[in-house]
């Protein structure tokens, strides 16, 4: 029994991830999809528009089948160590193939590109320091580097898709070269599109989410979503940053200046910016405007939130030296019977439920979901505690 890996969010699943699902089983021949799907907190740095439970189940309506969790230890990254996890994952659970989206490029081209990063990996590093332009982001800095180093550079890094798609092509190097690599090309909507598009059924999740956030502007969306992934969102809470806005400040304003400079990736002086910022904004999006610069891009000072918020020290991310563990949150019959077979000898740690005796391997997880809950209305469901893995049959029985 073949399987194809997809890395996912989900944030909400609509037209594009249906697409891209049919399109990856039909392109490999595999018959399972296993998707490493991020939990409530997301790589851009934003909470889940939904629960990973709600996510997983509209995944699975689509045609996955098997759900498993990316840790909050590396779903809220830059893309290397996001792609470390979750390709680690994959590996474990024996994924011949992995597809991705792109905005450019197939599977040689991206790997050919890895494989030029990481032969001329001490060049590019010398070119990169030796920029020393402070006013320049990472990876606009890192780009240019690297078109120093390599002109005729196979990938278009200005891409978000492509950056992604690269990381995964580097750890899928370091592992060896164990995948099949299916790149899908984005179908009409850009990954940073915030307007809904005409004349078509395709829109990026950004513009989505932006109309589903706005109650007036909800029935707009419909045609760029499954059925399901309407339904269910109708139903729900739909939560955003500012959901949290109330917790970030109390966090940054009752925390000490030493305390702050403690969270994990925590500039020297940026903690000063943080609390005289929090201080004076009255909303979310004026604080990420008055703290953000053209070198702290609002994609990293919202990952920097999401640490605050959470609490997370460099002393809580050990385990990224370490084999992942991950949660499965939903599986079909295909996917159970692949379960099945791959658990036992899997490298990877399967957790199947959260309890007092698995608690330990999931803390820092138990403590996001903890505090995703806090958003709620209704909370008295835990993320973690107690949950079981969705089963198709029982979602589509109603059981």
């Amino acid at each position: 029994m073949e399987a194809c890996g997809i890395i996912a969010e989900y944030n909400p699943f609509h037209n594009g991830h249906l697409y891209q699902l049919q399109e990856a089983k039909k392109r490999t021949g595999a018959e399972v999809i296993i998707v490493v799907m991020s939990g409530n907190f997301l790589q851009r740095g934003e909470p889940a528009i939904v629960d990973k439970w709600k996510r997983a189940q509209l995944a699975l309506a689509g045609g996955a089948d098997l759900i498993v969790e990316l840790p909050v230890s590396y779903s809220v990254q830059p893309a290397d160590l996001f792609a470390k996890g979750a390709i680690e994952i994959l590996a474990g659970l024996g994924c011949a193939s992995l597809s991705f989206g792109a905005e450019s490029g197939n599977g040689e081209t991206f790997k050919k590109a890895a494989k030029l990063l990481i032969e001329y990996s001490e060049d590019i590093d010398y070119q990169f320091k030796k920029q020393n332009e402070k006013g320049k982001p990472y990876a606009v800095r890192m780009e240019q580097a690297i078109a120093a180093v390599i002109p005729s550079f196979p990938i278009n890094l200005s891409k978000p898709n492509n950056q992604l798609g690269l990381a995964y092509a580097k750890e899928n190097y370091f592992h060896g070269d164990i995948f099949h690599f299916e790149v899908i090309g984005r179908k009409q909507a850009d990954y940073h599109d915030v307007n809904l598009p005409n004349n078509t059924t395709i829109a990026s999740a950004t513009a989505i989410r932006k109309q589903l956030l706005n109650p007036l502007n909800v029935q707009k969306s419909s045609r760029f979503m499954p059925a399901k992934s309407l339904e269910l969102l109708d139903q729900s809470q739909l939560i955003n940053w500012n959901n949290y806005w109330h917790l970030l400040k109390y966090q940054i304003i009752s925390s000490s200046l030493d305390e702050l400079q403690k969270i994990y990736q925590m500039e020297e002086g940026l903690e000063n910016r943080l609390k005289k910022a929090a201080q004076s904004a009255d909303s979310f999006e004026r604080f990420i405007q008055t703290v953000k610069n053209k070198r702290m891009t609002r994609t990293r000072l919202q990952r920097l939130c999401i640490y605050v918020l959470l609490q997370i020290k460099q002393s809580d991310l050990t385990a990224l030296n370490q084999i992942p563990t991950s949660r499965i949150l939903g599986f079909s019959p295909l996917g159970q019977q692949y379960l099945n077979k791959v658990k036992k000898t899997s490298s990877i740690n399967l957790l199947t439920k959260i309890n007092k005796r698995t608690k330990d391997d999931w803390s820092l997880d138990i403590k996001a979901g903890e505090v995703y809950q806090l958003a709620l209305d209704n909370n008295k469901l835990k993320q973690d505690f107690n949950r079981k893995p969705l089963n198709i049959i029982d979602i589509t029985t109603g059981d």
